[in-house]
């Protein structure tokens, strides 16, 4: 898999263990018990094209064109939207984000696995997502928004630009009410493992 090899191969330790951990299907999560990672058996797959599956109301589609995209241009308030501490961002059941997972997620983004997809509004940051980078696929690991549709804008946004760039996979994790909404649909574990190997042989970069 070369696309994703430089990253299972990385200089940095941290980087590695996580690129390798990640690729075999695990993610990072702290519920409490320090920063573990985990699997599901089921994954949330976002479609990154409408003709993929990817659902977008008509409504909303009237508001997102007053919605612009960034990459890692300010990935530190994402990051802190994503724990419900920025300004304007709801508050977060539980903090599975916590600080040790803050400081691993701020050390991956300076090696440049970890990103930022960001969603502004009149120039103000409104919506972003959180995710790592493997080849061809894009992990999201978490999401938020500060104004109405903002999370959402920035996942839709987020899945046209991973597809204009030669992305095969959004993983979305774990599915719930609100991805559903978006046509956001659950595969087992084999079938994920599947695609995952596939994207990660996949060349592309955000």
């Amino acid at each position: 898999m070369p696309a994703a090899q430089p990253w299972l191969t990385h200089p940095d330790p941290l980087t590695r263990q996580v690129a390798r951990a990640y690729a075999q299907g695990a993610f990072l999560m702290d519920n409490g018990d320090g920063v573990q990672f985990y699997s599901v058996d089921d994954r949330a797959i976002v479609p990154l094209t409408e003709e993929g599956g990817l659902h977008v109301a008509r409504r909303l589609r009237r508001d997102l064109r007053h919605f612009t995209y960034r990459v890692d241009t300010n990935f530190d308030a994402v990051l802190a939207g994503c724990r419900g501490q920025l300004p304007g961002s709801p508050p977060r059941d539980g903090e599975w984000i916590s600080d040790d997972l803050t400081a691993i997620y701020g050390h991956l983004h300076d090696t440049g696995l970890a990103h930022s997809f960001e969603a502004y509004r009149d120039g103000e940051l409104s919506g972003g997502v959180l995710g790592l980078a493997l080849g061809g696929a894009f992990i999201a690991e978490s999401k938020f928004h500060r104004v109405t549709n903002g999370s959402k804008a920035a996942l839709i946004g987020l899945a046209g630009h991973l597809h204009s760039r030669g992305f095969t996979l959004l993983d979305a994790q774990i599915q719930n009410p609100h991805l559903s909404t978006l046509g956001v649909y659950e595969i087992s574990a084999d079938d994920y493992a599947r695609r995952l190997q596939t994207a990660l042989s996949t060349d592309a970069t955000l």
